[in-house]
């Protein structure tokens, strides 16, 4: 067997877009299909959005990077933004959700340096989680399949599972550092956490000293009809991961903590290339124009209730096919009784793109943007789809 230039770490369906428009993507062929896994959960903005392109095309033609070793103006003001609208007091900026991820681990352990507890490293972690596909990420992640043939993993994660405050409080020892949890397990299938879960895990961190570490790489930048998901819980973090959505498109991601939780961080204690260049800056602030527009994460809102409530209509009528809808604003998840491949599939040859999950799931991530004509589109297609897979 020859290895193709294109190392084969993906199963790529036979498609190739060539452009976008909205919520909608054009293959190489001809074919248009709504665009219900936005680059999963990144393209929040759907695609060739004017204010993006006319800020992108604009910085473009001005600066695309420098040294952080230089003021950069655009990452100064995203990071006010992120602070004002957020827990969070600092920022740090990155390029992926794994590097945010990453960096709020060493924040973490930073920390614990800085007041004296060195010795305190260890992460209490979920069963079902995903954080990444560093080793770090999928050693806290607690996926088998992500670790195969990866070992030893980063011996620093106790895991427990999902909800059950009883076995977080058992995980917790003299060198529990953290607790790192998602607000909605989205590669685990779209798991919303009980708020009152979210809260316990706050109570138990203020008890022992710990740091809460929410990551929101997915949950994040409007994705479930908030500016972040930690708000419906009623109580914040002391860091935060953050991407995806808050580039449109763009690699962008952050690190958000509070003032506490930073303490330990200064000059040459951590850093990163390309994170907060210029380019990424300009884009990221452009985004943040549109999300924080009066009106725009309410219709995010009303667009995940329509499109929850739609689909659990059609859910109800096909019990061959799937037998329940659950999610968050639009982060929105259909656990299947057929293998959720086979409905990824069937909804792919109807038009409409989507991503599977685990736990038989298919995730339904539509472009923030999305109005009641792609709504109406995407169930008359779940409709034909689940029909062709019930008989």
């Amino acid at each position: 067997m020859v290895i193709p230039a294109v190392m084969p770490s993906y199963a790529r369906a036979d498609i190739a877009f060539e452009r976008g428009e909205g919520a909608w993507l054009y293959a190489t062929d001809g074919r248009r299909f709504l665009d219900f896994a936005s680059g999963i959960a990144v393209t929040a903005l759907g695609h060739n959005h004017p204010h993006l392109v006319r800020t992108l095309t604009e910085q473009a033609g001005k600066l695309w990077h420098c040294s952080n070793l230089f003021h950069i103006p655009d990452q100064e003001r995203l990071a006010e933004r992120l602070v004002a609208d957020s827990f969070a007091d600092t920022v740090f900026f990155a390029n992926s959700g794994a590097e945010a991820t990453e960096g709020g681990m060493k924040l973490i352990r930073r920390y614990h340096d800085a007041t004296g507890n060195p010795d305190r490293y260890r992460i209490v972690a979920f069963e079902g989680s995903f954080h990444g596909r560093t080793l770090a990420g999928i050693s806290a992640g607690a996926n088998k399949a992500h670790q195969a043939g990866f070992g030893p993993l980063v011996d620093a994660f106790d895991h427990v599972a999902f909800g059950n405050l009883n076995e977080v409080r058992d995980a917790i020892g003299p060198e529990t550092a953290a607790i790192l949890v998602e607000p909605v397990q989205g590669e685990g299938g779209i798991r919303p956490a009980d708020p009152a879960f979210l809260r316990g895990l706050r109570e138990a961190c203020d008890e022992y000293g710990l740091l809460l570490f929410f990551d929101e790489v997915q949950t994040g930048a409007g994705r479930t009809g908030r500016p972040f998901a930690y708000e419906w819980s009623g109580i914040a973090p002391d860091v935060m991961a953050l991407a995806k959505g808050l580039g449109g498109g763009f690699p962008v991601a952050a690190v958000l903590a509070t003032e506490k939780a930073a303490q330990g961080i200064g000059p040459g204690s951590h850093g990163s290339t390309f994170g907060g260049n210029p380019l990424a800056m300009a884009v990221a602030n452009a985004v943040l124009d549109v999300m924080l527009e009066d009106g725009f994460l309410a219709n995010v809102r009303v667009q995940g209730e329509a499109l929850q409530r739609r689909v659990g209509a059609l859910v109800a009528a096909a019990p061959k096919v799937a037998d329940a809808v659950r999610g968050l604003g639009l982060l929105v998840g259909i656990h299947c009784v057929a293998p959720a491949g086979e409905a990824v599939a069937a909804l792919r040859a109807e038009g409409l793109l989507t991503v599977p999950a685990a736990d038989n799931v298919v995730r339904l991530l539509p472009p923030l943007v999305i109005g009641e004509a792609e709504l109406d589109a995407a169930c008359g297609m779940i409709e034909s789809a689940f029909a062709k897979l019930s008989s």
